[in-house]
């Protein structure tokens, strides 16, 4: 028999931790080396079912166990989810996280890492933050020195590879713009596009950095005779209709800073997208190029999947999208670690001892205007970018990494097998001789 591997993980829900969990499951049932049990979990507010909406990933359901009550002390057990969570409950533990986009975690995130046998992580960034990560604990009462917490367990990165199924460059044929219609009938030809949540924090604080997104595009192109325009495909706490309101109030309150006698448009693209959509708004003919100024990735996705419709990028040189995106082939602007703002911080998550990414400005207006003004310059870096992409960051190479990491670390289990009998039909008994 196989050893059992048991995963819990947020696996039926629209998040982005949910994706990563799919992904996981499927590489491990495709290596058919283990009995693969799956344990679902929420993922705090972010809808449920998402495999029940989703044809395609209903082979999943069968591995799903009916309650939380576990068959046996798995060989292998694993968590998706943030480090504080991780508990040990098999022969052999793993912990799969995302990491962080600073370069602090709290505490407790070393306490759960070091409680599994192996961690493993989606990036280098993720990675050097936790082998760096260091507090001298000391005792409650006494305030006494008892050392230093630090990581002493292994650490391994696992990219999140990309379906090349799902996320490809289209023709114009294959292309169904009706998917989002609206975007046929804006007047702009060239757009930028912007995927991810708008957080918490101040203008410039955020962690997209979506506010100072719009805010820089607004005053590069404000009283421009041409400009493009700027989608944003984001969302904040959910996708319902206040959510979009308030999105669009942020949106007009940056724009009343700006002052100018015409701006450049904006358009906001609210609500769940299935990752068919997301591919043919990647592929739109008007979306020209991806902009993100993001302060930290734990990996980036989006800029992964858009490297993938040989269209160009512009991000930030720092975090975890670097270990997939080329400098020579990408524009990645230049900046400063600066402290997390207060409006930025989570407890237990971004902390204010935390710093992170703060892009240059002069650097933000070149690339946008020179990619504006001279884009067929940038075409070929996003050419050889989407090669690397797709060659090197793909699904199978992932599972084929994911092998390797398990296999390096996990105990060879003793195989159950089944006891073989001689056939007694086939046996000649001796003849009893007469005295």
């Amino acid at each position: 028999m196989k050893p059992m591997f048991i995963i819990s993980c947020p696996i039926d829900t629209y998040s982005g931790y949910g994706a990563r969990s799919r992904d996981l499951v499927k590489a491990l049932i495709e290596l058919d080396k283990y009995d693969v049990k799956i344990l679902a979990q929420r993922w705090g507010n972010t809808p449920w079912n998402y495999i029940k909406n989703h044809p395609e990933w209903k082979f999943l359901l069968p591995y799903i166990l009916k309650t939380n009550e576990l068959p046996k002390k798995p060989e292998i057990w694993a968590q998706v989810t943030v480090p504080n969570e991780f508990q040990p409950v098999g022969e052999f533990n793993i912990g799969f996280t995302a990491g962080i986009e600073t370069t602090l975690c709290h505490n407790s995130w070393i306490e759960g890492l070091n409680r599994m046998d192996l961690n493993i992580v989606s990036s280098q960034h993720a990675k050097s933050v936790f082998e760096n990560t260091q507090y001298e604990k000391r005792h409650p009462q006494t305030n006494q020195s008892l050392g230093i917490l630090k990581l002493e367990k292994p650490v391994e990165i696992l990219f999140e590879g990309i379906d090349l199924t799902k996320f490809k460059p289209l023709n114009s044929q294959e292309i169904n713009v009706n998917v989002i219609k609206e975007l046929n009938d804006i007047p702009e030809k060239f757009a930028y596009l912007f995927v991810g949540h708008w957080m918490q924090g101040n203008v410039g604080e955020d962690r997209k950095n979506v506010g100072l997104l719009v805010k820089a595009f607004l005053e590069i192109f404000k009283n421009a005779s041409k400009a493009p325009a700027l989608i944003l495909k984001t969302s904040g706490a959910g996708c319902s209709y206040l959510d979009r309101e308030k999105l669009l109030d942020k949106i007009y309150q940056i724009k009343s800073e700006v002052k100018a006698k015409s701006y450049p448009n904006i358009y906001l693209l609210h609500g769940e997208f299935e990752e068919v959509e997301m591919n043919y708004l990647y592929n739109h003919p008007k979306v020209k190029a991806m902009v993100n100024l993001t302060k930290g990735e734990g990996f980036g996705r989006p800029l992964l999947e858009f490297s993938l419709v040989n269209k160009p990028i512009i991000t930030t040189k720092w975090s975890g999208h670097l270990d997939f995106l080329n400098s020579q082939f990408t524009s990645l602007i230049e900046g400063d670690v600066t402290p997390v703002h207060d409006s930025a911080v989570v407890k237990d998550m971004i902390l204010k001892e935390g710093k992170w990414f703060s892009p240059n400005l002069g650097e933000i207006g070149f690339f946008l205007k020179d990619m504006f003004e001279n884009y067929k310059k940038y075409e070929k870096g996003a050419k050889l970018q989407y090669h690397k992409s797709k060659n090197n960051f793909n699904f199978d190479k992932m599972v084929e990494l994911l092998d390797k990491h398990i296999t390096q670390y996990a105990p060879t289990f003793p195989e159950q097998v089944g006891l073989k009998l001689p056939n007694i039909s086939n046996l000649e008994l001796p003849q009893l001789q007469k005295l």
